[in-house]
Order: structure tokens, then C-alpha cells, then sequence
């Protein structure tokens, strides 16, 4: 009687090698124990509309006195401020942006320096009004780094403010500020601190390191093809490219998305497109890296994802898929005023939402749940399948069905229904006629007011011998 437990979706294993409890669609579940899934929480509107343009940036100022706070959103041409996170949204004073795109952030001795690109660099330390940053280059990316900003121009220049001061960007008398022109091909498209140096990133791939003296090219084309993508867990960063998601830890990028490639790309042209790569936005909120792709089907069950975001545990090294009713557009993982950890995003219409907490709808609407795995007990011969036991949580709305089949396709799973975890522990006997080499296993829920947990199961079976 081989137990099995809910681990990680897992496209990339031939199916006669996957493990029992590896699913093959992972939709709308977070990590509760490992080896134990539970519905993933919802969101509900956050503060108003100010205006109906997408939402294309959300960051935080946080006074060093940790008690005075700003969140910001760009959308459309305009920057507004919100005071301690629960304040209306209020247009920030010079806060017009000329055409549309993100706005990058670094802080400093309490001074807020923020640019998208194109417009003049501006700076603010009252959190709610900006001034043009006198000398500072044009940049769209901003990280500190030894008591300074540094600032990624509109080519291949990475400038740096004088020492303890964002707003000074003169280079005569006892102003030091100054650049370094990054080498290689293409254009710089973001800059972080990682162990405690400078990285850069440019649309070409290329990575290039500085401690302060000495500039290192780290050999790789691996880079983000999106600044937005970038999510930071204990100082490594997670991106994504066409090539997948991967880590980085301020070395050589590694790739983590093996198990979900078939939603990347595929021989179906089906996965992730091509271009949601290039303004690829994402968050990180309780050591899952959310990254919001727009649609996606994988090859193998010819299932589709709508409004996918791609979900990587840091902690469970596992991967899943949410769904949400809306598109996010931009993130922001920001502490409120009682120090709590709070996770807002942005949508195409203006609108802002709050994510977790004890949210068990999306602002209304049902999460739609998915669990689905297959087993084939170690053999392709035609197997009698006994029965099913399955360990849920008291009261669980969650539906269990199985689809006996032969084959992998979509076509062939005719999924029986067997009933509903809410006993706990549920055991179901299968008809007396079910025969066949595999059974897939599906678990579905969308109630508005339960969240499910399932811990796994067991299941008995007789192979079949041949005469």
C-alpha cells in the first residue's frame, strides 16, 4: 500500500519516473508542512482608484526613525503617495512622468531618489513632494551601496552620488561623485546589491560585479530580461528570462525552473509568450517568489493557466501555479505600521488589492483549486485498483475524483467523482471495473469561505497477471 504526499508540480520527469506525490497540475496551493498543501489565501481591495491606468510601480519609503512610512503607485503618467499605507492616494508633488513605464527607488540618509529613465531624476525626503535632482544622470535604476546611490544611465554608465549624500551628484572640490562605463554588449537593465557588491545586468545578459575598486565580468548571459522580475529572499535574487526563472546569489545564475520548463516554453509553442518576458513583473511574500506571466499551457496535460503566476518556495524548493481573477502588474512587500508583513498588487484598471491575511475569496470572487497527480505503482502492466485513503482537514470542501486511463492525454482521463474530504480522513473503495495502467488523482475546490489542507494518502492495487 505505497503513501504518497503532495510535493511540487513536476512537468519535467518522464511520467513513468515521477514520483507519487510530484503533481502534474498544481493550481491555486500554497505550502502548509512539507509534504502538505493547503488552498492558497485571497485578496481584497486595497485604498481607492485614484485614476483607471495600469498600475506599473508600487514601492515603500521608510523613515530610519522605522515608524514613518510613504507606499507609492505609478500609473499612467502620475506618481501618488498614500501616508502610513492607509492615507488616500494624493498626486506626490512634481509627480508627472512623461510617457509610460516603471520607476525605480533607493533610499539614503533618509532621501528617497526615484527615476524612470526618461524623465529628470528627482528626489524627495517629506515623502510626499519631489524635487529634480540637481547634476543627477537621467537613470532608471537605482541600489545603495558604501553610503552612496548608484544610478544605472540610459546606456552602459553605472554613476555614483557623493559619499552619505543621494542628492549631490557633483564631481569638483569635495564632491566625489562620479561613473564606470560597463563593457559588453547591450544596454544596463537593472542594478542591485548582492553580498555586499554592486551587480549589473544588461539587456544583452551580460553580468558584471563592482566592489567599489574593481569591476568583474562574471562570464555569463544569463541576466533578467525584466528589472521588474527580480525578487530578493535573504540576498538572492530570483528572475526569469526565456530561457526560465533562476537563482542568484551575486556569482553565476542558476536555473530553478526545470520542474515547470513544459509552461515555459514547449514543442506546442504553448508556454509562457515570448514578450511577457520583456516587461515580466514580480514579488516576493513569505518566501515564495510570485512571478505574473499572463497565460500558459503546458504540453503534457494541455491545460491552460489564465492570469498564471508562477509560484517558486524558497524554503520547500517547490513550485506551483496561482491563478487570480485580475492580472497583476506590479508588486510590493512593505511592513505597516505595526511591523506586520503586508503584500499589495497592482492591476491593468488602476486598482490595488491586498494579498493574505484571512482573505478566503478574490475581492468576491471563488479561488478556483486544483491538485492532480498520477500513479502508476511501478509497473506498465493493467493493474485492479483497490481503494483510495486520502488525509484532509476536518470539515474540508474539497472533491476527489480519479481517472483510470491508459493513456496521458487530456482525452482519456474520464474523471469519477468519489466524494468530499470533509471527514478528515476519507477512505473510497473503486468500482469493481477499474482496470487500466495508470490512475490519475484530482482534487478540486472553490468554495468563498474554506481553505482546504491535504496531507496525502495511500492507495492498494493488484497487478494484473497475464495468462
Amino acid at each position: 500500500m505505497p503513501i504518497f504526499y503532495p510535493n511540487s508540480l513536476n512537468l519535467a520527469i518522464n511520467p513513468l519516473a515521477i514520483a507519487d506525490g510530484d503533481m502534474t497540475r498544481c493550481v491555486n496551493v500554497t505550502n502548509d508542512q512539507f509534504f502538505a498543501k493547503k488552498k492558497r489565501p485571497g485578496y481584497a481591495t486595497y485604498l481607492g482608484t485614484p485614476d483607471n491606468a495600469e498600475v506599473t510601480s508600487l514601492f515603500n519609503f521608510t523613515l530610519n526613525n522605522g515608524t514613518q512610512f510613504w507606499n507609492y503607485r505609478l500609473s499612467g503618467s502620475v506618481l501618488y503617495y498614500s501616508t502610513q499605507g492607509t492615507g488616500a492616494w494624493t498626486v506626490c508633488g512634481n509627480g508627472t512622468f512623461a510617457g509610460l513605464g516603471t520607476v525605480d527607488n533607493a533610499i539614503l540618509n533618509n532621501t528617497l531618489i526615484i527615476g524612470n529613465g526618461v524623465n529628470a531624476t528627482r528626489h524627495t525626503t517629506n515623502g510626499t513632494a519631489f524635487t529634480d535632482t540637481t547634476a543627477a544622470p537621467i537613470a532608471g535604476g537605482f541600489a545603495d551601496y558604501q553610503n552612496r546611490i548608484y544610478a544605472m544611465g540610459t546606456a552602459s554608465d553605472l554613476f555614483y552620488s557623493t559619499t552619505g549624500d543621494a542628492t549631490n551628484w557633483n564631481s569638483t572640490g569635495t564632491s566625489d561623485s562620479s561613473s564606470i562605463t560597463i563593457p559588453g554588449a547591450g544596454r544596463l537593465n537593472s542594478v542591485m546589491k548582492i553580498s555586499n557588491n554592486i551587480v549589473t545586468s544588461k539587456n544583452s545578459g551580460l553580468f558584471h560585479q563592482w566592489n567599489g575598486f574593481e569591476l568583474n565580468d562574471l562570464s555569463t548571459k544569463l541576466g533578467p530580461t525584466s528589472a521588474s522580475s527580480i525578487g530578493n529572499i535573504e540576498d538572492y535574487r530570483f528572475f526569469g528570462n526565456r530561457l526560465g526563472f533562476f537563482g542568484f546569489g551575486g556569482a553565476k545564475p542558476e536555473i530553478i525552473s526545470n520542474p515547470i520548463e513544459k509552461q515555459i516554453y514547449n514543442d506546442a509553442q504553448t508556454g509562457i509568450a515570448g514578450t511577457a518576458f520583456d516587461n515580466m513583473t514580480a514579488g516576493v511574500y513569505k518566501y515564495e517568489y510570485m512571478a505574473s506571466v499572463g497565460n500558459t499551457t503546458d504540453d503534457f496535460t494541455n491545460e491552460q493557466v489564465t492570469n498564471a503566476i508562477m509560484v517558486y518556495d524558497f524554503q520547500a524548493n517547490t513550485w506551483g501555479n496561482f491563478n487570480f481573477n485580475v492580472r497583476p502588474t506590479s508588486f510590493l512587500t512593505y511592513k505597516d505600521a505595526s511591523g506586520v508583513e503586508q503584500f499589495i498588487f497592482g492591476d491593468s484598471t488602476g486598482q490595488c488589492y491586498t494579498y493574505g491575511g484571512t482573505a478566503t475569496s478574490d475581492n468576491g470572487s471563488t479561488i478556483a483549486s486544483v491538485m492532480e497527480g498520477l500513479l502508476h505503482g511501478g509497473t506498465l502492466r493493467d493493474k485492479k485498483w483497490g481503494y483510495i485513503r486520502l488525509l484532509f482537514n476536518p470539515g474540508a470542501q474539497a472533491q476527489v475524483q480519479i481517472a483510470p486511463t491508459n493513456s496521458f492525454t487530456k482525452q482519456t482521463k474520464n474523471y469519477i467523482t468519489l466524494g468530499i474530504g470533509q471527514d478528515g480522513v476519507v477512505e473510497y473503495k473503486f468500482p469493481e471495473t477499474t482496470r487500466s495502467k495508470f490512475l490519475f488523482w484530482k482534487i478540486t475546490e472553490a468554495s468563498r469561505n474554506a481553505r482546504f489542507h491535504f496531507y496525502g494518502g495511500e492507495y492498494e492495487f493488484e497487478v494484473i497477471q497475464k495468462a
